[in-house]
């Protein structure tokens, strides 16, 4: 998977490493203590069980250090907000070089699963019941994510819909999207008068089947929504997403950071081969 290239983990890491906070060893009253496992080590372990979902004791095996350590430095990283700031760091970096096209803004939701529980999860409508959580996010014309709200798998999209446009707002991004594009599901009174009130004007929603009509008689427009789609593939593709064992938010929050830092990270790759290959 292109998010362990070498190179892609040589980028993230250039942008990680200097939000870090400083560690400052207590003395030990021996004299003794185990050396500290250096930053760049415990990254690397965290990013392996992001991208293929296994246990934090594999991770661990693979990178050199102990499960309890690589849980102990995401949360001091996720308290210090490293993820939140490299995230934005390239969101601002990508909107300089290459630019968002928010001429077309579609919204959508991915429903996944999480055995452990925890919170912010809920039984899943279409998985027996099992428990599992789910996320609503933003994206732009080439499916770049703007915006994301995560709740447990039985929370409807249609209820996620205004956080999710409330993160996007709070990028300011709001006032240039053009056109909005929804499923069929979002077909309603509430979400329209939503949209509205927000300014989105343009907005295109996949009307709702009349009862009694035949799927296979009658089309439904699916608009540009595409790209927000092949975004949840590109969300679905990273393990710990897919199948998520952490049991708070704030951690669950932390994962999507670092996914969006990583889907920005191998485009601007890919946009600095084009150019200068």
């Amino acid at each position: 998977m292109l998010a362990l290239h070498p190179r892609v983990i040589d980028a993230v890491w250039t942008a990680i490493e200097p939000l870090i906070p400083v560690h400052r060893p207590k003395p030990h009253p021996l004299g003794c203590h185990r050396r500290r496992i250096c930053d760049r080590v415990c990254f690397e372990g965290i990013l392996r069980r992001l991208v293929t979902g296994c246990s934090w004791d594999v991770a661990g095996r693979i990178s050199g250090a102990g499960e309890t350590t690589l849980r102990r430095r995401r949360d001091e990283w996720t308290a210090a907000g490293v993820f939140t700031r490299v995230r934005d760091e390239a969101l601002a970096g990508y909107d300089r070089i290459v630019g968002l096209d928010l001429s077309e803004v579609a919204v959508d939701g991915s429903q996944h699963k999480a055995p452990f529980g925890g919170e912010g999860t809920g039984p899943n409508p279409t998985d027996r019941g099992k428990s599992g959580w789910k996320w609503s996010i933003a994206t732009d014309r080439n499916g770049i994510p703007i915006g994301w709200a995560i709740a447990g798998a039985n929370r409807n999209d249609c209820v996620l819909f205004a956080p999710t446009i409330a993160a996007v707002a709070s990028r300011g991004l709001l006032d240039d999207i053009e056109t909005m594009h929804l499923d069929r599901g979002y077909d309603n009174g509430v979400i329209r008068q939503l949209c509205v009130d927000l300014g989105l004007d343009d907005l295109v929603c996949a009307r709702r089947r009349p009862r009694g009509t035949a799927t296979t008689k009658r089309a439904v427009p699916l608009g540009l929504r595409w790209p927000v789609e092949r975004t949840n593939s590109w969300f679905s593709n990273y393990g710990q997403l897919r199948r998520n064992t952490d049991r708070s938010t704030h951690q669950r929050l932390a994962q999507i950071d670092l996914v969006v830092e990583l889907i920005l990270t191998i485009k601007l790759i890919k946009w600095a081969d084009r150019w200068n290959p």
